[in-house]
């Protein structure tokens, strides 16, 4: 994971692998998220069906990934990935678990470089204090879902590409009513663009960019 992080310039800011899948929080520049999830995926199944002596596939299906466009969420999110083995009941204390973030962020001298860049070191350095607080603040499910049906996490059908606003103010530039205006919330909306975004773009509220999108799914 560090090696292609570093091949395709992506940083890493959080990571949690479980029993029968993994986490992955991570900020690309380039549109290669792709090619980086590709090798990463094919590079440790092969590792994985050599150690354990198996042959066949080792991933159930494509990787399925999100847009996070608000920082509420992305604080949330951090929470969330690494209290995953807490969750599972793997773990008492998320300390002890090795394969996650977590207690690297806790032993800044020995951190990998694929994490320097994290959210968490840039903003906490080697506060262990402030990184155990943050990271450990109960995380709500219901929440975490009220967040995702408002668009702050938005399901991304083109990995490779972050939303862009100047693209989005183009869509929109030759509208010339509402009818017009609100089927092109709803073209946006599909191409990956958050109702956030959309509203923001718009001058209008993130309720009215949901109520139409809600109106056009009958």
């Amino acid at each position: 994971m560090c090696f292609y992080a570093k091949s395709y310039g992506i940083t890493i800011h959080n990571y949690c692998l479980m029993s029968n899948h993994y986490h992955l929080l991570l900020e690309i520049q380039e549109e290669n998220l792709s090619k980086f999830m590709r090798q990463l995926n094919m590079n440790y199944s092969i590792y994985f069906n050599k150690k354990n002596k198996r042959v066949g596939h080792l991933w159930q299906g494509r990787f399925k990934s999100w847009y996070v466009t608000d920082e509420a969420y992305l604080y949330t999110l951090m929470c969330y990935i690494e209290q995953n083995p807490l969750k599972a009941h793997m773990v008492k204390d998320i300390k002890e678990y090795p394969y996650s973030s977590y207690h690297y962020f806790l032993d800044y001298k020995n951190i990998p470089e694929c994490l320097k860049n994290a959210w968490i070191v840039q903003n906490h350095k080697n506060d262990k204090e402030a990184i155990e607080a943050f990271l450990t603040e109960p995380v709500d499910r219901q929440q975490l879902q009220e967040l995702k049906t408002a668009s702050s996490l938005v399901e991304a059908p083109n990995v490779d590409k972050k939303p862009n606003e100047k693209e989005l103010r183009q869509m929109f530039k030759k509208v010339k009513d509402i009818k017009e205006r609100n089927s092109t919330i709803v073209q946006a909306y599909k191409k990956g663009y958050s109702q956030q975004m959309i509203a923001t773009v718009l001058d209008i509220t993130q309720q009215a960019v949901f109520a139409v999108i809600k109106r056009s799914r009958g």
